[in-house]
């Protein structure tokens, strides 16, 4: 009897793919799309997130084409409780949050994988450029997509073992052109249909809008204030402001100004010359490791990206007794935001990553 397969299929091109090509491998496939969040009540566009009506109706296009059974699951609690909230969270408390790592962490690969136990399926699948492998003592791993272009590791770094041995990454390996080439020559109805953004419950990436209408709370304005903590400005409201942020601050000054820090607390938002951004080390919590971890306190010698696309920096992470991990780069980094993840790897693989708490 063919191993079942229920895949998460967003609509886009990639998971349709995904789908045609287990297929082709023998899998008994189950599409389903999960409903996240009800996108039309809150002004977003159709066609222009990954939870659209349209979305829905080409992802079940798709598996009719294919032959597959098709279900949408309603997952707006969990996302709500889970995603949104903790992004608003992060923003309230000054950090900079990742809401597609959390959508992954807590949705896609833990709610799903469950749903898929439910339904007597061996795997899930989705369409994630990134490739899973086993070693030699069958501990699971997860390496880079060869399109450095395409690779989505970083924001998989939470995969746990259950997870990665149950999870099917067809994508793993392709060029986003054969994927679309794929889906051209088998007429699937999405095959040039443009990439989701990621953050799909954000409309026009105006976080601080979303903030004010979800919270039903307008920001409050405050001071910028330099490095010394001296006035020089008005702010409209901390959240709205990011680390290593320059455009958009409305102060007149002799040289460019960055955003350095914030103060939440007291409502201000630091500003200050370029230099000041960079920062040597970094301490994170909400730790996963896939490869088999350090001892505590041992110097593990790796790579760290902390930005989606960010090319990886020689660097040092060192697993505390609390279970959090210090890591500590050769050079200085730009920018590091609270909030957002540090991924560590070893060549291709990934090592494990956490949650940027602060910054040295």
């Amino acid at each position: 009897m063919a191993e079942k397969v229920l895949v998460a299929m967003s609509g886009g091109v990639d998971s349709s793919v995904a789908a045609y090509l287990l297929q082709q491998q023998g899998y008994a496939c189950i599409g389903v799309t999960m409903r996240l969040y009800e996108n039309e009540t809150a002004g977003i566009p159709r066609g222009h997130t990954c939870c659209s009506l349209d979305d829905v109706e080409d992802a079940r296009a798709v598996a009719y084409d294919l032959g597959m059974p098709y279900y949408v699951l309603n997952f707006t609690e969990e996302f709500d409780e889970k995603v949104i909230r903790k992004f608003v969270q992060v923003y309230q408390n000054g950090g900079t949050p990742n809401p597609c790592i959390d959508c992954n962490r807590y949705l896609k690969f833990d709610h799903l994988l469950n749903r898929a136990r439910e339904l007597g399926c061996d795997y899930i699948a989705t369409g994630h450029y990134v490739q899973r492998w086993q070693d030699e003592n069958g501990r699971w791993g997860l390496r880079k997509n060869d399109d450095p272009g395409k690779d989505q590791s970083y924001v998989l770094y939470s995969l746990t073992q259950d997870q990665l041995a149950h999870t099917l990454f067809p994508l793993g390996g392709m060029h986003k052109d054969a994927v679309r080439a794929i889906a051209e020559e088998q007429g699937l109805c999405n095959a040039r249909k443009h990439d989701s953004q990621d953050i799909c419950f954000v409309p026009d990436g105006d976080y601080a809008a979303f903030l004010e209408r979800y919270t039903g709370q307008p920001m409050q304005p405050g001071n910028f204030v330099n490095e010394q903590g001296h006035v020089i400005g008005r702010h409209k409201g901390a959240a709205r402001y990011t680390i290593g942020q320059r455009k958009g601050l409305g102060i007149s000054a002799e040289t460019r100004l960055f955003v350095s820090g914030k103060n939440m607390a007291e409502n201000t938002v630091t500003v200050g010359l370029e230099s000041a951004l960079f920062r040597s080390s970094l301490l994170a919590d909400e730790w996963n490791w896939i490869a088999a971890p350090p001892a505590v306190g041992q110097p593990l010698p790796c790579t760290a990206r902390t930005r989606y696309h960010q090319p990886e920096r020689p660097a040092t992470a060192t697993l505390l007794p609390d279970g959090r991990v210090r890591v500590d780069f050769a050079a200085p980094q730009r920018a590091i935001a609270p909030g957002q993840a540090v991924v560590l790897y070893n060549g291709e693989s990934v090592i494990g990553g956490g949650t940027i708490l602060n910054v040295e």
